[in-house]
């Protein structure tokens, strides 16, 4: 199952499309836009030793509980997840949505700029699960934050797995994350 499918299997898409006010369709296909562009820009700050060391606190704080048994989206903060995005992209943010806007077919932008900020948390807590594998704590788990070691390259290989070769509505995001997000982010964001 790819990273978006396993993301999304944890979210009420009903109550997702109620919460942002659009039909549970163009909610599924504007997330499975969104999804592997958070990743993908998580990656791109993986790939910095100070990007790595900041993810590495970021997921000892965000609880992996999030997305066991699916998701209560009450329980989602959008305040938290918009400062998360403003992290992953920075100042490219906009751009990223614009981009992204043009490739999801019926996904416009103003769904996509709703849905980024809800996403971004479950995100984060996906792969505090994966990389934590459980701890909410990463300090608990010996994992530090040294991204050099051990941290980095799982970090690394969920990441570049998460990203590669996901299909959208037809669309190849894997190629939407190398060219949209490779060129606005360049090797990631501190």
């Amino acid at each position: 199952m790819s990273a978006v499918d396993e993301i999304l299997s944890q979210v009420d898409l009903g109550q997702l499309a109620q919460r942002v006010g659009a039909d549970p369709a163009e909610v599924e296909q504007a997330a499975r836009t969104a999804l592997p562009a958070l990743l993908g820009g998580l990656d791109a700050n993986a790939a910095d030793p100070a990007g790595a060391a900041s993810l590495a606190e970021a997921l000892g704080q965000h609880d992996p509980g999030l997305v066991e048994g699916g998701v209560d989206l009450d329980q989602v903060d959008e305040g938290e997840g918009d400062k998360i995005a403003q992290h992953i992209f920075g100042d490219n943010r906009d751009q990223v949505v614009n981009q992204l806007g043009g490739v999801g077919g019926s996904a416009g932008k103003g769904l996509l700029a709703k849905l980024i900020p809800i996403l971004a948390p479950i995100v984060l807590s996906w792969l505090a699960k994966k990389v934590l594998g459980g701890a909410a704590d990463a300090t608990q788990t010996g994992a530090g934050a040294s991204p050099g070691g051990g941290l980095g390259d799982i970090l690394g290989q969920v990441l570049g797995g998460a990203t590669k070769g996901t299909q959208s509505g037809g669309v190849d995001t894997g190629s939407i994350i190398t060219d949209v997000l490779g060129g606005l982010l360049g090797g990631g964001r501190r």
